[in-house]
């Protein structure tokens, strides 16, 4: 078997049927390429912390998940594990939770599927790893970024597609925070976008980004698009993923409630239908520790050794619906985690004895985010462009920073995205209206490949201060990644000191800032 992992793209109709079976030899028979399975996603792993991660892959008909993992390369001594079916209700998806893995080793591992219908046929192998965190005080790294294919900005083949992942991938970082919207389903792609200057932008096309995301399979084939990029599906065998969603994984600043009347691209006007398709294809494609029955519970914790918790947000799905956001008590309308969300965040954090405790979510706290950009009415994020005491959606955030700074809960900072731009905030409670918290800071990474905006304005009810941030010239939208769009952000855990290096990057992987950090 090949020692490097292998990742294999196709753009061909998923096509596919038969009886299910089992494979019963260890050796696959070699048949003719088109008889045997195909991946054509390659693999992909997620959700890894201290209890295990979880293994992805997508075959091209029904079959069954082979996997095999091991600490070394050659994989001698390899365990190997029957998995589950990948069917065509999956989307042919299926993932593999592994448990009680080996701390602090490098994890390696391949998948293959077993034809169903005829008995040792199978596909290729393709190769993956990952290392699980250590039990020791341990260097840690991760990036973070959001916004994958937005604005009409695609594959571009001409540049060789999106050359960010192959930049993070370089890194050799422990992991990945998608901090959201990983598809735009309610972003069309076409053939071609002109630039301002005149140059042309070529994307690769697909049917299933022809037009907005109604159905289940158009959802599906939204993700399916991405995996068409050789870098995404490099970065994918190499880092795990732990994934947010955003908007644009289901329609613009969507809410359950919401509904698309005025928009004549969608016959289906409910988000909330789209909402569940959404999530259903959100589920299939992303390698997520819990399965796929029963309701989304994205909130979790991920621990990475002493030096090192991460705790990740779901800021859409519990969410009242977009308004004034300014009302002077709770109620369902300020409605934003939700209840059962803040309560576990906080015993999570009050819990943790990690050195640093960071919080990934997938909107900005003090960002001013408009509901209505034209009109500069309702909002989307917690913000609420009124500098006084917290109101609407801040209280939740606000009973949350008074419970950190009441705990005594040190070396708590934000990582997050949604705003197309490259920010640092400090949060300083002497220039805040409200005062009851701990100061902190918020990195502000994206986009992936997507059109860069900004700068939004800042609320003053938590005191931030714009650190650092990157935005378009003036006068300037919808920047192109040929003009310099896409970012991410990098962190780094020296295991002796513990102190903390946070760096933004362009898509070629310069540092365009940086901040060290001692845990107090």
């Amino acid at each position: 078997m090949a020692n490097r992992p292998r990742t294999t793209l196709g753009r061909r109709a998923l096509l596919g049927a038969g009886a299910l079976t089992t494979l019963p030899a260890r050796v696959f028979a070699q048949t003719a390429a088109a008889a045997r399975p195909r991946m054509m996603q390659g693999v992909q792993s997620g959700d890894v912390g201290s209890d295990g991660a979880t293994l992805w892959s997508r075959s091209d008909r029904p079959a069954r998940m082979i996997v095999e993992h091991a600490t070394t390369e050659s994989f001698a001594g390899a365990r190997r594990i029957e998995g589950p079916l990948a069917l065509e209700e999956t989307g042919f998806t299926s993932r593999l939770r592994l448990g009680a893995l080996p701390p602090g080793q490098t994890i390696f591992y391949r998948i293959a599927y077993a034809d169903p219908a005829v008995a040792g046929v199978a596909s290729e192998w393709v190769q993956g790893r990952f290392r699980t965190p250590s039990s020791a005080a341990a260097d840690v790294s991760f990036v973070w970024s959001a916004d994958t294919v937005g604005q009409g900005w695609g594959i571009n083949p001409d540049i060789g597609g999106m050359t960010i992942y192959e930049t993070m991938r370089s890194l050799a970082p422990d992991f990945f925070v998608h901090c959201g919207d990983t598809i735009y389903a309610d972003d069309p792609l076409s053939s071609e976008k002109r630039l301002p200057d005149g140059r042309l932008w070529r994307n690769l096309t697909t049917e299933a980004k022809s037009k907005v995301a109604e159905t289940l399979d158009e959802f599906r084939g939204n993700h399916l698009y991405n995996f068409l990029d050789a870098n995404l599906c490099r970065f994918n065998a190499e880092v795990p993923m732990i994934a947010l969603w955003d908007d644009h994984d289901v329609v613009d600043n969507w809410y359950r409630e919401k509904r698309l009347d005025a928009d004549p691209r969608y016959r289906e006007k409910e988000v909330g239908v789209l909402a569940r398709h959404a999530e259903r294809a959100f589920r299939e494609f992303v390698p997520l520790a819990d399965g796929l029955d029963g309701p989304m519970r994205l909130y979790r914790k991920f621990s990475f050794g002493p030096r090192l918790d991460l705790f990740r947000l779901d800021m859409r799905s519990f969410r009242a619906p977009n308004g004034s956001n300014r009302q002077e008590a709770a109620d369902p309308q300020t409605t934003f985690l939700g209840h059962q969300q803040i309560a576990w965040l906080k015993q999570a954090l009050k819990g943790s004895t990690a050195t640093w405790k960071i919080i990934a979510a997938d909107m900005p706290l003090g960002l001013v985010v408009y509901d209505d950009w034209r009109r500069k009415s309702g909002f989307e994020a917690v913000a609420n462009a009124d500098d006084g005491a917290p109101l609407g959606r801040e209280l939740e955030i606000a009973g949350l920073l008074a419970f950190i700074k009441r705990e005594a809960i040190r070396n708590v900072h934000w990582v997050t995205a949604d705003v197309h731009y490259p920010a640092t905030h400090r949060y300083d409670p002497t220039r805040a209206a409200f005062q009851d918290f701990t100061p902190f800071y918020e990195f502000v990474s994206g986009p992936l490949c997507a059109g860069g905006f900004g700068p939004n304005a800042l609320d003053g009810t938590f005191g931030p201060q714009v650190v650092f941030q990157k935005v378009p010239p003036a006068g300037r939208f919808d920047l192109s990644p040929l003009e310099g769009s896409c970012h991410f952000g990098h962190v780094k855990i020296d295991g002796q000191s513990a102190v903390m290096t946070v760096s933004h990057r362009d898509a070629g992987g310069k540092v365009i800032h940086s901040l060290d950090l001692v845990p107090s």
